[in-house]
């Protein structure tokens, strides 16, 4: 757990006045620094919605980007989440004062990395950032490891010659093979992946199966066994283990999400946070 987290507080100029609990300053002796941003900027500019957008290589000098999500200023939260399109590498963690969960879902669906709902408690808040960057969010200043090691070597991830016939690079299934991204790697950090990593993912995964005279229906279902597994487990992570909203945030009926769990033999008591 890291000692110290400094953390980025933009806030609506709308709602700037009902949050004097996110003044800048330390907290919990030291462990949280709230800084805030946004005041160089005017109210109009602030309104667009595009600060995150426009200032992603800043904000990278923090932990997280906390926004206070209102009623009022819910659009303008859709704007900022709309903007920066999931570019940023800096996860943004919201403060929900009455809003329901469909709203919440909204903003997850956009980017949203994660939320607790008001009044603030400064001791939830480190404890989510914290499991914001142990599931692969890079810290502050430091390269970003996991992606890294994400990355496929792959030149022409597929080729397509006259023939029309897909062939699947031979550079993404060896890297798939060497172990220079493993599929625990890709599991373990599933919600964090771009649609590209799991493209060029499956091309490798495709062309090992298929080389290895694997039949289709088993190797489909290898790969759907797996995703539903690491998916469940990385939503009962983002959500402290809490089932109902793991389900939430899935957009599953809690009863389907539980059905999932059972099959895996997936125990929701190792992602809860002790207190």
């Amino acid at each position: 757990m890291r000692e110290q987290i400094d953390c980025a507080v933009l806030l609506s100029r709308a709602d700037h006045q009902l949050w004097p609990q996110l003044a800048a300053g330390g907290y919990l002796n030291g462990r949280l620094h709230l800084h805030t941003i946004g005041g160089e900027q005017t109210d109009a500019q602030i309104e667009t919605g595009n600060y995150l957008r426009d200032e992603a290589m800043a904000l990278r000098r923090y932990d997280a980007c906390i926004v206070a999500v209102t009623v009022s200023s819910l659009s303008w939260c859709r704007r900022l989440l709309s903007g920066v399109q999931g570019c940023s590498g800096t996860p943004v963690l919201a403060i929900a004062d009455g809003l329901k969960a469909a709203a919440i879902n909204d903003l997850m669906a956009l980017g949203l990395a994660d939320f607790v709902r008001s009044p603030v408690c400064y001791d939830e808040i480190r404890a989510r950032v914290n499991q914001l960057l142990m599931r692969g969010v890079p810290m502050r200043g430091a390269p970003d490891v996991a992606a890294t090691r994400s990355v496929l070597t792959i030149s022409e991830p597929v080729k397509r010659p006259a023939s029309g016939r897909c062939v699947a690079s031979a550079e993404a299934k060896a890297t798939l093979s060497s172990g220079a991204m493993s599929e625990q790697d890709i599991c373990d950090t599933i919600l964090h992946r771009t649609g590209l990593e799991l493209d060029a993912y499956a091309v490798a995964t495709a062309a090992r199966s298929a080389t290895s005279k694997e039949s289709f229906r088993a190797a489909k279902g290898k790969v759907i066994e797996r995703f539903e597994r690491a998916y469940i487990a990385a939503a009962l992570g983002r959500c402290s283990g809490n089932i109902a909203m793991a389900a939430r945030a899935a957009q599953k009926h809690r009863r389907a999400f539980w059905a999932l769990m059972r099959k895996y033999q997936i125990d929701a008591s190792a992602y809860r946070i002790e207190t």
